[in-house]
């Protein structure tokens, strides 16, 4: 399970990833490099305006305003360009939450079928989230199997549960982190950690995928009886 807060990059290692984030953004977002453009010269205008004003002490401050308005529009279209991207990948919706700051507390496919269908689990200020990612049928069923387990162990806390799509009673996955933000904080810090100790002893013991195992992940003829010494 993710821990509650997660180490984040230093200074340096952010600015050795802006080349990376820019080329990724500037890929796929066609508005980026105007947008970033447009910024950078509404933020130098406003720097010779303060330079006519009060003279070369706008200087440092209008370096400051122009990078802060290129961060500005690069975090706003980098986080647009990585939901496309993620939009449709398995997984996608729990690596977006384990990214939020606060208490967040992840544990990816929960409960999963081998058709790449994946209920996440999610433990924070809100209570218990569990968001469903795949064929919304199959979700809905692992989703009311993962419920009744949980309300063994969480006692009164509030257990949600939401389907990752863009259908009508859906989550889309650009508005999950919104979604769960916006989510009534109805439990403390210690309670958090409660239950999620609690989660953890009910799910320690793994549980096989739902469904027919694919062939090429089936083992060979005769393997279980090699095993036991069996006749080949």
């Amino acid at each position: 399970m993710a821990k509650a807060t997660q180490e984040r990059p230093g200074f340096r290692e952010t600015l050795k990833r802006l080349p990376l984030v820019f080329q990724f953004t500037a890929k796929r977002d066609k508005w980026f490099v105007p947008l970033t453009i447009s910024a950078v010269v509404i933020a130098l205008a406003i720097t010779v305006a303060l330079w006519v004003a009060v003279g070369w002490f706008a200087i440092p401050f209008g370096l400051m305003l122009v990078l802060l308005a290129v961060l500005i529009v690069l975090n706003l279209r980098a986080n647009r360009a990585f939901m496309i991207e993620a939009e449709g990948q398995p997984g996608a919706a729990a690596g977006i939450v384990e990214n939020m700051r606060g208490d967040f507390r992840v544990t990816p496919a929960l409960a999963s079928t081998t058709q790449m269908d994946f209920v996440h689990l999610v433990v924070c200020r809100a209570g218990v989230v569990l968001l469903g990612e795949g064929n919304p049928s199959r979700v809905r069923t692992l989703i009311g199997q993962e419920r009744k387990r949980l309300q063994k162990v969480i006692g009164s806390a509030d257990l949600r549960d939401f389907v990752i799509g863009n259908a009508e009673g859906q989550v889309p996955l650009r508005k999950l982190r919104m979604t769960l933000l916006k989510l009534p904080r109805t439990l403390g810090p210690k309670e958090v950690a409660a239950i999620d100790k609690r989660i953890k002893a009910l799910t320690a013991r793994p549980q096989m995928p739902k469904g027919a195992i694919p062939k090429n992940l089936r083992p060979p003829k005769g393997a279980f009886r090699a095993m036991r010494g069996g006749p080949r």
